[in-house]
């Protein structure tokens, strides 16, 4: 009986030796499975984390374009805005030039203080206008251009290509790239 007992207590044991190496290699399998998904999920978080900061560099890089378009915008605007500020008195000026051009063209004698005290004026007006962006258009030797001239006539000129300006009746002129008074010119045909 005792054989029997041995043989019984022996085959609990088996059998609980079984268990407990069944419930180790479940615990392995089971932290093996852990591990695997703590893998994966730091891999996830990992590539989640490399997605967000190409999307925060996408915009910060963005942001700083932006920022850097609407400095050159505003510089660029301040300087139009200080050239075209002056537009007013300008166009109030140029009929004085006109007036003083013509005054120096009446005058016969070019040796008389009067004709040059006008000159000096005439000059010193010029200058400053210069100063601010005021120039003359080229008229001389130019082909007309309709966004800087205003043809008054047209005539056929020997030896003169077609839409050339042939005479001036009237100077233009121009604030930095915008035309303040277009020149009336007469035209070849």
């Amino acid at each position: 009986m005792e054989q029997e007992e041995l043989k019984t207590d022996k085959d609990n044991l088996d059998s609980e030796n079984l268990e407990t190496q069944e419930q180790e290699t479940e615990t392995v399998e089971e932290n093996s499975n852990q591990e695997e998904n703590i893998t994966y999920i730091n891999a996830q978080l990992v590539e989640k984390l490399k997605n967000e900061i190409e999307e925060t560099n996408d915009k910060y890089q963005r942001v700083q374009a932006e920022y850097s378009n609407y400095r050159r915008r505003t510089q660029e605007e301040k300087e139009t805005i200080g050239l075209f500020a002056n537009e007013k008195l300008v166009t109030e000026l140029i009929p004085v030039i006109d007036n003083m051009e013509r005054a120096l063209e009446a005058c016969t004698n070019k040796e008389d203080t009067m004709y040059q005290g006008i000159e000096l004026v005439y000059k010193q007006l010029k200058d400053t206008l210069a100063k601010f962006g005021v120039e003359e258009i080229e008229t001389e030797n130019v082909e007309f251009d309709p966004n800087l001239h205003q043809a008054v006539m047209e005539e056929d000129v020997d030896g003169v290509e077609s839409n050339k300006i042939i005479k001036v009746f009237q100077k233009g002129y121009k604030l930095g790239t915008k035309t303040i008074r277009a020149s009336m010119v007469v035209v070849s045909r």
